[in-house]
């Protein structure tokens, strides 16, 4: 047991050997945000309260007003970006504080859920002393809230004079608009003023970080062949049907890539028969299907997840080879169409990681390192990885995201306010 004993000691002293004593000012960030954690969970219960799914769009813009209140009462600059009618969507809104000093950051949220005002309300709730529920309380109003608690502990404490920092919650994060190129314009374009950017999405604990998530793609298999009468299929005359080729495609897919660390493909819609018919717009079709008809029409949808836009162009490549070599009597073509890009591992990603590992050794709670890629779907920081220096998953922790349910760990996130708000004060004051 002395052994044991010994020895763990011994790990923890190697583990906090650089660790070093938190200067004054951050013991006062930390002090400042203790004292108001009611004030941030108040805030938290307030906009989760809010039904805000993506397509609510009065909803979105009610949340916004929220938050848009707490950045003018630090002094921000506040607007709120409006998207064109067709996107349906409500906007954006942004927060910006101008000045000269450390890293110009670029802080990523959103205030839309996938909780739309026709699913079941979950409001805010307490289960116990450490669990919190709600609509949207971890993914991701508990890491906009984040955001605001450690803006403003830095404001109280005089440390976010000639700070620059934008602050921008989009509207439309879980189903954003499309097209895209207009939906992200302004973010893509305000982001490329930065040096770094940190965004709040889900924290997978206090151990982990993100510096790459997968981005996600579509594809659109168009099958045609002969038709005729059943008791023909496979012969020279009447050839294999649609279904069958649509059937040896997806499954090559499944054999050819199906093993590629990262790549996923995902056939979401599978649709033919002898009469059949397909929506684009909606992803949705009908069809008819007699037993003695060979099918002369196969339409399958899906998507493609990658981490590098090599990764994704090599992946297309071989599944319009695969495409290509159709069975007897059948023609084929597959359409992609780009969705979120990936953010791809960077060197000056796994920089900030690092400086976010010297922090939490310094805060006393322990190493931070680069979490599984393919742990996380895509997100809006990755429209703007390939123009600067990114981390995600600085937000709320919990489980159940996207799910009724969803929980926000009510023990970690004053510390998890207290890591965002560190490590925003030691970026700004790198080079000042």
């Amino acid at each position: 047991m002395k052994k044991i004993l010994l020895l763990s000691f011994v790990l923890l002293s190697v583990q906090n050997i650089f660790a070093q004593p938190l200067s004054q000012a951050e013991q006062g960030i930390i002090r400042y945000i203790q004292t108001h954690l009611p004030e941030a969970t108040r805030l938290l219960k307030e906009t989760v309260d809010i039904n805000s799914g993506t397509l609510n769009k009065e909803g979105v813009r009610q949340v916004g007003a929220r938050f848009r209140k707490q950045f003018d009462n630090m002094g921000f600059s506040t607007e709120w970006v409006n998207l064109p009618d067709s996107l349906n969507r409500a906007g954006h809104l942004v927060a910006a504080h101008k000045g000269k000093k450390g890293k110009r950051l670029f802080l990523i949220g959103h205030l839309d859920t996938v909780f739309e005002p026709d699913m079941p309300f979950s409001p805010f709730q307490m289960l116990n002393d450490s669990t919190a529920t709600g609509q949207g309380v971890n993914d991701m109003k508990g890491g906009d809230v984040i955001v605001v608690a450690a803006l403003q502990a830095l404001q109280a404490q005089g440390l976010l004079d000639d700070a620059s920092i934008i602050v921008y919650f989009t509207g439309d994060e879980e189903n954003a608009g499309k097209p895209s190129s207009v939906s992200r314009l302004d973010f893509i374009e305000r982001a490329k003023t930065c040096d770094a950017a940190l965004a709040f999405e889900s924290a997978a604990g206090l151990h982990t970080v993100a510096t790459a998530r997968r981005g996600a793609s579509d594809w659109r298999l168009t099958v045609t062949a002969k038709t005729g009468h059943s008791s023909g299929v496979f012969s020279q005359g009447a050839g294999y049907g649609a279904i069958y080729e649509a059937a040896r495609i997806v499954n090559g897919f499944r054999t050819t890539l199906g093993n590629e660390k990262y790549l996923t493909f995902n056939p979401g819609v599978f649709i033919g028969g002898s009469e059949m018919e397909f929506d684009v717009k909606r992803a949705a079709g009908k069809a008819i299907g007699k037993t003695n008809i060979i099918s002369p029409a196969t339409v399958v949808t899906g998507d493609l997840r990658f981490l590098t836009e090599k990764q994704k162009e090599n992946a297309r490549a071989r599944m319009r080879k695969i495409v290509t070599d159709s069975l007897n009597g059948a023609s084929a073509s597959i359409v992609f169409q780009d969705g979120i890009p990936a953010m791809e591992p960077t060197a000056g990603n796994e920089a900030l990681v690092k400086k976010l590992d010297r922090l939490t050794r310094d805060m006393g709670i322990g190493s931070t390192q680069a979490g599984d890629p393919g742990s996380r779907g895509a997100g809006d920081i990755s429209y703007v990885a390939h123009y600067l220096d990114c981390i995600d998953g600085l937000g709320a922790s919990g489980k159940g995201a996207h799910a009724p349910g969803e929980t926000i760990n009510m023990k970690e996130f004053p510390v998890l306010i207290q890591r965002a708000a560190l490590l925003i004060y030691r970026l700004l004051q790198e080079g000042s």
